[in-house]
């Protein structure tokens, strides 16, 4: 993989969108008890902070869940398909906790929830060719994590893919159990999407944040943060 491009259907979508991308490589994603006690802390802090989300008591008339099931109304998608943000803040609404899984799922995870945006991880090594965000055509593969089965896209729908189908379906919903993140996989992209400027302002802070905690926890130093826009949708990972 040498690059991400968001396709022109993306943006004939949503013409305001920004995507953040970012690299990291050489990390060390096995579980270890070294920070365990740390990353229950910071998966804790992190279901706090997103009670800012969630002040109406009707779960989706609150702003992030709506402006997210508005946006996925826009294209075809799985029926019951959400953004990735809206299952983690769903546990928090129903009063769950987050038990640590390994350490960059956690870091991720608790970076989706304070900021409220979705955050998507991929392995790098595991993406056949370069990986685009756009419109499918319909039938590109997809064994969804947990499946036992191919469930190939929909002709219309908003996905991540590559040269051998779905990587991320119905946008950033549900990876493909061939390229998701594992305890051994060393080297990720990093994905968020914004559709509109407050949105943007939350991803921005999310993927600094982000890109802080892989340094904290994985003592390597990501790439720079990606901007990718309708003028500017390419983001080559560093060589």
């Amino acid at each position: 993989m040498e690059q991400v491009t968001v396709d022109q259907g993306f943006w004939d979508l949503f013409p305001d969108a920004q995507v953040n991308i970012l690299y990291a490589s050489g990390i060390d994603n096995h579980d270890n008890d070294e920070n365990i006690a740390e990353r229950r802390k910071l998966l804790h802090n992190a279901t706090e902070e997103a009670q800012k989300f969630l002040t109406n008591e009707t779960f989706r008339l609150n702003p992030v869940i709506d402006q997210w099931r508005k946006a996925y109304q826009q294209f075809k998608k799985k029926k019951g398909a959400r953004a990735s943000v809206e299952a983690l803040l769903k546990r928090v609404n129903q009063g769950r906790t987050f038990d640590p899984i390994d350490p960059m799922v956690d870091v991720y995870n608790s970076v989706s929830m304070t900021y409220g945006v979705p955050v998507g991880i991929e392995d790098r090594d595991k993406i056949a060719g370069d990986m685009h965000l756009g419109i499918a055509k319909g039938g590109e593969a997809f064994q969804p994590v947990g499946a036992d089965k191919d469930e190939p896209a929909l002709e219309g729908e908003v996905m991540y893919y590559d040269n051998d189908g779905a990587v991320c379906r119905c946008l950033n919903w549900r990876d493909a159990q061939r390229t998701m993140l594992t305890q051994d996989s060393q080297n990720i992209v990093a994905v968020i999407e914004a559709i509109n400027p407050e949105q943007i302002k939350r991803a921005n802070e999310a993927m600094d944040e982000l890109s802080k905690l892989i340094n904290h926890y994985f003592g390597v130093e990501p790439s720079q943060v990606f901007h990718l826009t309708k003028d500017n949708p390419t983001a080559v990972v560093p060589k």
